[in-house]
């Protein structure tokens, strides 16, 4: 008895030939799915050009910014003698890394920069008793602030607007060619 003779099956197709299949010769090929290859390309060339440009300009542009927002902090901001009105709250682990670094807010009285005596919450080591005396810092106002923004902080905000212009760029490129791949598909549909 004769076996049934195996239908034919096309060659292996190769992943590089599938994946570059719009720059092929094909017969199938729409001017369509040549112009989304050519944007494709012009948009990722793009995107691989302006990143570094976007990050420089992005890091510049920040850099100068905290920078003189720091100079203006560092001249509208004192560092003033405080004393705690009352007990700061004692940490439940005494002695552990977190109470190095915890802080909780306790009512201070101190002299703001025009002479008058006032009273504001400001953060403080946990444990310090009442009548300890404090630096906080105040503004030209009156009021308690934060102290100027360290060389640290302006190099770490510096560098995350840096890496955020580095990722919106590639992004953009890739909702521009997500955008013109849809425009091209509707009008696809469209002639039918």
């Amino acid at each position: 008895m004769a076996s049934k003779i195996p239908l034919a099956q096309p060659p292996p197709e190769e992943h590089s030939r599938v994946l570059l299949w719009r720059w092929r010769r094909n017969p199938l090929r729409r001017r369509a799915d040549l112009l989304q290859a050519w944007i494709a390309l012009s948009l990722f060339l793009a995107a691989l050009a302006a990143t570094p440009a976007a990050t420089v300009l992005a890091e510049e542009t920040a850099h100068r910014h905290y920078q003189q927002a720091a100079r203006h902090q560092a001249s509208t901001r004192h560092a003033t003698p405080a004393v705690l009105v009352d007990d700061a709250p004692r940490h439940p682990e005494p002695g552990s890394d977190e109470a190095k670094h915890a802080l909780y807010p306790v009512t201070v009285r101190f002299t703001d920069p025009c002479g008058h005596t006032r009273t504001a919450k400001s953060d403080v080591r946990p444990g310090l008793p009442a009548d300890s005396a404090v630096r906080v810092w105040v503004s030209d106002e009156g009021k308690i602030t934060d102290p100027p923004l360290t060389p640290q902080q302006i190099h770490s905000r510096t560098m995350g607007c840096a890496l955020l212009a580095a990722m919106t760029v590639p992004l953009a490129g890739g909702a521009l060619y997500g955008y013109a791949s849809r425009v091209l598909e509707r009008r696809n549909l469209a002639a039918g």
